[in-house]
């Protein structure tokens, strides 16, 4: 049974929660202040955090960044923050996901098994063996492993995704949408900006120069090119 970690100090939003992901058939822990989040996200046992941004303690952003200094698993945000400005933090943060409140359940629920479906295929449980090479950037599919001229690079898992999805498909230019849809799922609503912002953060990972980029182009006004 995949156990889920929610971090979120409205207990009406949190029940709310636990009850109907318990419904699809997931265990769930709830935690309502952000000292004791950190805590138990760090014990590595749950399959997603979802977290809201504004805790007593330690806040939600505070809580994505120690997370993601040891594990990949996906962080959902959600939060009753709409602005532009606490989804791109989150997200920069390592988030995968953000939602606003009110939200529905359902939604939830499909996000979250999206999330741990393409976690566990970009693990390798069903990668089909391979290694990409381009350059100094090596991807083992199989080993979920990147490195940039030897060193290895921490992705998250949607930066991830994203980085083999441009890879596997060399000098095609997709748009925003072709992105967002292919690593998110079309059936959810999101800002295409999502994808702008972790675009920024691959580049600053693996790039020499992430305004010169060797490995992943802009195409003004279009999209995003992997070069050949």
């Amino acid at each position: 049974m995949k156990q889920i970690l929610v971090i979120e100090d409205d207990i009406n939003i949190a029940e709310m929660e636990r009850d109907y992901l318990e419904l699809n058939g997931y265990k769930v822990e709830i935690v309502q202040d952000g000292n004791t989040g950190i805590a138990m996200a760090l014990k590595g046992v749950y399959s997603v955090i979802i977290v809201d941004l504004m805790l007593p303690g330690k806040d939600g952003f505070e809580i994505i960044k120690e997370v993601r200094k040891k594990f990949e698993i996906p962080i959902i945000v959600v939060s009753a923050r709409t602005e532009d400005i606490d989804k791109i933090r989150g997200l920069n943060f390592g988030a995968d996901d953000y939602l606003t409140k009110p939200f529905s359940p359902a939604e939830l629920a499909a996000r979250i098994k999206s999330h741990i479906s393409r976690y566990e295929r970009l693990k390798g449980n069903n990668f089909s063996t391979g290694i990409i090479n381009r350059g100094g950037l090596e991807i083992n599919t199989a080993s979920h492993r990147v490195t940039v001229n030897g060193r290895d690079v921490k992705l998250t898992s949607k930066e991830y995704d994203i980085l083999v999805f441009l890879a596997l498909n060399p000098n095609i230019v997709f748009t925003k949408e072709n992105i967002f849809d292919s690593i998110w799922g079309g059936k959810f609503i999101g800002d295409l900006a999502t994808v702008a912002v972790h675009i920024q953060k691959i580049r600053k990972k693996i790039e020499k120069d992430p305004s010169n980029p060797e490995f992943i182009e802009t195409l003004w006004g279009t999209g995003y090119r992997f070069k050949p």
